[in-house]
């Protein structure tokens, strides 16, 4: 996956979903699970973007924005479905947390 591709992907996982499909925050904020391979597919957009990022100096205004989507509101809806008693899948609070580190190693100009 090149940086544009990834850039891409996670954009339309949060920010801009492509007509037809349902996107990661969609799933979430819907109370549903997200579609099997999405949060692999985010982790690895997510590593490309670190690695491509590495040593910027700044990131674009909306992908901050999709990063910011990808932990935070992620994490909150996750919460917020736990306590309407939504059926998560059992490893969508590590996926959640493995997102978030992988965001972080971006912002903190870090690579794995």
């Amino acid at each position: 996956m090149d940086f544009e591709t990834a850039r891409r992907f996670v954009l339309a996982q949060t920010l801009s979903p492509a007509a037809g499909q349902t996107s990661f925050i969609d799933c979430l904020r819907q109370g549903e699970a997200p579609i099997p391979g999405q949060v692999t597919s985010i982790l690895l957009a997510l590593k490309t973007l670190s690695q491509s990022l590495k040593n910027e100096p700044t990131i674009e205004r909306s992908l901050g924005h999709a990063l910011f989507i990808l932990t935070y509101e992620s994490r909150l809806l996750y919460r917020q479905g736990q306590t309407q008693n939504v059926n998560w899948p059992p490893l969508l609070d590590e996926d959640l947390n493995r997102i978030a580190v992988a965001v972080r190693q971006i912002w903190a100009d870090e690579t794995t």
